[in-house]
């Protein structure tokens, strides 16, 4: 059955040096067209693979938040009218600090959002230039209030650590202003420099100032240890919360189970299937308007395939992967499957392995991709 659906809003009001994902200026796009598309490739999947009821939903981007009022409350129209969900279901829109105005807010909450996730990055103004963020420190506090006051208690903000020219005491000192919004989630991801990002173009000229694998290294450690410290369980590599506040969406990625991905450049698990549709939005909605959906690329997920993502997938959670669980899916122990990569791996000291479950230890923390092609054929 299908859990969860994740919306992909490619409009963005300026890019950032280090984003890759599928995006656009938002000035001159035709946002109400994609917005009416968006309700076709629902009603077609709908149609194809229903569902009884989402378990989440995701607004991801892009920037969501870009839209305007009215544009918004079509959003939420749409959703509203194409997937089913009720006041259970985890509604989490992605904004940028500075973006959400009281009205936006009003709208967003009527139609049951009932997460914000705030794409932060750091407190220091001078890495927020640098990296080509608009927003400044103080509109993070404005829109975290405007979002409480509002009426939403679920609310989550993404730090970037390993920024060029970032020190471990500037990460520590974002870390402790973060502390002080008095939020229930946190996200702390290290700077990866992916291909057509103004940052690859400045690396490949060497100008690019990393602060370099060992402060990397020390900034992960710090983010661990101040999150324990300030009562926020670790429960993913790169996620915190407070208990019982866990992304339930991001779960269902790490649970490897089957989600919707709609709109242009979404990835979806559909019914066993892996998809991605076509990300340049003249094309996804030219599809459309012949009556297809937008696919670029389908693949069946094998057997084999499936067990490889259900372990490295699985590992990412501090849970790690749940061997009943494991063992309902597929019928075999992976304790016996996987044996001499297991053994391996306990004699590095990377993984703990109980008669429960498998999970990496805290130095594998720090190696989980090496980790990981452990269990890739």
């Amino acid at each position: 059955m299908m859990q969860a659906a994740y919306i992909h809003i490619p409009f963005c009001e300026h890019i950032c040096h280090y984003c890759d994902f599928n995006k656009v200026f938002l000035k001159g796009q035709p946002v109400d067209e994609y917005l009416d598309y968006l309700a076709k490739e629902m009603e077609l999947t709908l149609n194809e693979a229903p569902t009884k009821k989402l378990n989440t939903i995701f607004i991801g981007g892009g920037t969501p938040t870009a839209l305007n009022e009215q544009q918004l409350e079509k959003l939420c129209h749409i959703i509203k009218e194409y997937l089913p969900y009720d006041e259970e279901t985890e509604f989490t829109f992605e904004a940028n600090p500075g973006d959400l105005s009281e009205e936006k807010l009003r709208i967003l909450y009527a139609a049951g959002v009932n997460r914000i996730s705030f794409g932060v990055q750091t407190f220091n103004e001078e890495l927020l230039k640098k990296i080509g963020r608009v927003h400044r420190a103080k509109d993070v506090f404005q829109s975290v209030e405007a979002a409480k006051k509002t009426g939403f208690h679920n609310i989550s903000i993404d730090l970037i650590y390993s920024l060029p020219g970032q020190t471990v005491k500037d990460f520590k000192d974002t870390l402790q202003t973060a502390f002080t919004l008095d939020i229930v989630h946190y996200s702390g991801y290290s700077l990866i420099i992916e291909p057509k990002t103004v940052f690859y173009n400045l690396m490949r000229k060497g100008k690019l100032q990393s602060p370099g694998e060992d402060a990397e290294a020390e900034m992960y450690e710090t983010l661990m240890e101040e999150m324990d410290k300030h009562g926020f369980k670790q429960y993913e590599i790169s996620n915190f919360s407070k208990p019982g506040y866990e992304s339930r969406h991001n779960l269902t990625y790490w649970n490897n189970e089957w989600y919707y991905g709609f709109g242009a450049g979404a990835h979806g698990y559909v019914n066993g299937k892996r998809i991605s549709n076509h990300g340049p939005i003249k094309k996804y909605m030219d599809t459309l308007k012949t009556g297809y959906l937008p696919i670029l690329d389908e693949h069946q997920v094998t057997r084999s395939e499936q067990i490889e993502e259900e372990m490295f997938l699985g590992l990412r959670k501090t849970a790690g992967v749940e061997i009943s669980r494991f063992m309902e899916k597929f019928s075999e122990n992976p304790l016996k499957m996987f044996k001499k990569e297991l053994d391996e791996l306990i004699g590095r000291g990377l993984i703990h392995v109980t008669d429960k479950e498998i999970q990496l230890s805290m130095k594998g923390r720090f190696l989980g991709n090496e980790v990981f092609q452990y269990f890739l054929k």
